[in-house]
C-alpha cells in the first residue's frame, strides 16, 4: 500500500506529505513524498462499518540543507474517500497538520485520494520566507564582515600615524631642525 513519488515544488524544493493511515482491523502506516500538483490515490479494502483515522502532516523539503522544514500558512491537504460504488464518503480541506477519520458503510474497495492544498500563494509564502532567511544570513555575514574590515582599517591607520610621526621625528632630528 506504499507510494513514494517526488514532483517539482518550483519555489522551494518539494513538499512532503506524511500520512500515517490507523485502520480498525488493523494498524497500516504509510509514509510518502508528493509533489506539489501531484494527486495520489490509495486502493484499501476495507470491510463493511469500520473506521477508519489517518493522522498526517505536511512540510517542505530544504533540498540545500537537506532536511524538511515546518509547513508555510496556508499550505495543507485535500482529501477525497470513495467507496466501491463510486459515491464520494469523504471529501475535504485539511491543514497543515492533523486527523481524518471516515466510516464505511459498504465493504470492498475504497479509494483515497490525497493532494496538496498549495496555492501559488502558499509556495509563494514559503519561497518568500525561505528567501527573507537567506536574505537575513547574507546581511548579517555582510555587516560581520564590514565591521572587521573597518577595524582594520582603523588600526592600520593608527600604525601608519604612529610610524609617520617617529619617522618624521628622526627626519627632524638628523637634519637638526628640532
Amino acid at each position: 500500500m506504499a507510494g513514494v513519488g517526488a514532483g517539482p515544488l518550483r519555489a522551494m524544493g518539494r513538499q512532503a506529505l506524511l500520512l500515517l493511515a490507523l485502520c480498525a482491523t488493523g494498524a497500516q502506516g504509510l509514509y510518502f513524498h508528493i509533489g506539489e500538483t501531484e494527486k495520489r490515490c490509495f486502493i484499501e479494502e476495507i470491510p463493511d462499518e469500520t473506521m477508519v483515522i489517518g493522522n498526517y502532516r505536511t512540510q517542505m523539503w530544504d533540498k540545500q540543507k537537506e532536511v524538511f522544514l515546518p509547513s508555510t500558512p496556508g499550505l495543507g491537504m485535500h482529501v477525497e474517500v470513495k467507496d466501491p460504488d463510486g459515491k464520494v464518503v469523504l471529501s475535504r480541506q485539511y491543514g497543515s497538520e492533523g486527523r481524518f477519520t471516515f466510516t464505511s458503510h459498504t465493504p470492498g474497495d475504497h479509494q483515497i485520494c490525497l493532494h496538496s492544498n498549495s496555492t501559488r500563494m502558499a509556495l509563494f509564502a514559503g519561497g518568500k520566507l525561505y528567501r527573507e532567511e537567506r536574505f537575513r544570513l547574507t546581511s548579517e555575514s555582510t555587516n560581520q564582515r564590514v565591521l572587521w574590515w573597518s577595524i582594520a582599517q582603523t588600526v592600520i591607520l593608527i600604525l601608519t600615524g604612529i610610524w609617520q610621526m617617529r619617522h618624521l621625528k628622526s627626519f627632524f632630528e638628523a637634519k637638526k631642525l628640532v
